[in-house]
């Protein structure tokens, strides 16, 4: 049933028209390393402003600010993006592990950010000013995303080098 799901998707016209397309496919996999970048970028600043390694005259307060905007932006166009991709050979990635890792970090990464948004960061306002510090859990939270966000990108290059070796 499931494999009908996504042949289905994949026979679909928009999924042969990518899949077929000389120029479709590589153009929507360069938006979306782009959108990539960009995401982990700012989720980058943001998680080593937390821990203490940059920004250290910003507060965190403001970093998030500037961080926050840029990352739901690029996280936008590299799903619609990654949408695009996927639908153009939905059997294949869902056979392949690599696939299926980077979609469960991707999840665990957004539980991350729901547990520091809606939990730890109570009393951010006052992190990085004077007097103020980052609490250990919320430098966890920012050292775990950080560590996701680099294994995410290397689980999607692998991708690319084990199409078709799974199913």
């Amino acid at each position: 049933m499931a494999n009908s799901i996504w042949a289905s998707l994949e026979q679909s016209g928009l999924g042969t028209t990518i899949a077929s397309n000389e120029w479709m496919f590589p153009t929507i996999e360069t938006i979306h390393v782009f959108a990539l970048v960009t995401v982990i970028g700012a989720i980058a600043i943001m998680d080593m402003r937390l821990l203490g390694l940059t920004s250290k005259n910003r507060s965190v307060k403001a970093v998030e600010r500037d961080t926050v905007p840029v990352t739901w932006i690029g996280f936008a166009v590299a799903l619609i993006t990654g949408v695009l991709l996927f639908v153009s050979k939905a059997t294949t990635y869902m056979a392949n592990p690599y696939f299926l890792w980077k979609m469960g970090l991707m999840a665990l990464a957004g539980v991350n950010m729901a547990i520091f948004h809606r939990i730890l960061s109570k009393g951010i306002d006052e992190w990085g000013k004077p007097g103020g510090s980052v609490p250990a859990a919320a430098k966890l939270s920012g050292a775990l995303s950080l560590g996701i966000w680099l294994i995410i990108p290397f689980c999607g290059r692998v991708i690319g080098f084990t199409l078709g070796v799974y199913y």
